[in-house]
């Protein structure tokens, strides 16, 4: 019913809806969409992944946009079977979910026409558009779940030219970025970059591993946003993605060796006292 409002919200026609064990046959009878919405509330099962490989292979082939709205316990899970050309939506609102498929859809039609500068800027401005709306809906609702209990990780080998930074300094500086929210609203000073670089650096040096679903709680935006972020992030190569050997759904992400160096660079040259 939900989904069902958002499609109609935005003045599109809705051609079918199935359980999602069905999805993959209905997809395959259907000769065009503009778009496919995936909602999932429950737990990822067998039936749910077949549909998840088909929207992966549907949605590379640019058979149609694909969205996924999906609750907070389902983050780790999803990201780590969803291609980039999937839409994820992680307890979005109704601003964030019609801003999704407004998104996707004129995306996936660019697709359909020669790529030029005009079109690139277009896209750009979309992304654009699509964060902003999620950093106005982050004044209104605020992630409630806590963070994934902590796993061991291996140390990580840095270069011999950066610096050791003490766990209290990283601790000081995240406990000093969440008191604003105390005195200001924290749109006003949304940075989950930056959050999610000084989160992972953190369990770095306490070598300790952080699931999706944590990395996005530290981003201090709705999760959505913070997945785009991480997406993006893992993108240009400044974290990676490690699968969990004990369950091939799941995945860990950590700062990439370059990143951890410049990092630990940053904070020996500035000094704790200017870092904030």
């Amino acid at each position: 019913m939900r989904a069902s409002r958002t499609v109609r919200a935005l003045g599109l026609r809705i051609g079918d809806a199935v359980p999602i064990e069905e999805a993959p046959a209905r997809l395959s009878r259907q000769a065009a969409a503009s778009a496919v919405w995936v909602e999932l509330d429950g737990e990822v099962t067998d039936g749910t992944s077949g549909t998840l490989s088909a929207l992966n292979r549907d949605a590379a082939d640019g058979r149609y946009a694909a969205i996924v709205s999906a609750t907070p316990p389902l983050v780790d899970d999803l990201f780590g079977v969803l291609d980039d050309q999937v839409h994820l939506l992680i307890d979005a609102d109704d601003a964030e979910r019609a801003s999704a498929l407004s998104l996707a859809i004129a995306l996936h039609s660019e697709r359909h026409f020669a790529a030029d500068v005009a079109s690139d800027r277009s896209a750009e401005r979309l992304r654009q558009l699509s964060d902003e709306v999620g950093r106005i809906a982050a004044t209104l609702a605020r992630l409630s779940t806590g963070p994934s209990p902590a796993l061991t990780a291996p140390p990580v080998q840095q270069s011999g030219e950066s610096g050791e930074v003490p766990i209290e300094v990283i601790r000081k500086v995240i406990r000093a970025r969440r008191l604003r929210s105390r005195f200001f609203r924290d749109d006003l000073f949304a940075d989950p970059a930056w959050d999610m670089l000084l989160d992972l650096l953190h369990a770095e040096i306490q070598h300790l591993r952080v699931p999706v679903s944590s990395l996005c709680i530290a981003a201090s935006v709705p999760a959505t946003t913070a997945l785009r972020w991480l997406k993006t992030m893992v993108r240009e190569g400044l974290f990676l993605r490690r699968a969990d050997p004990h369950d091939g759904r799941r995945v860990f992400v950590e700062l990439a060796p370059q990143t951890s160096d410049a990092l630990r660079r940053y904070f020996a040259e500035v000094g704790a006292a200017a870092v904030i």
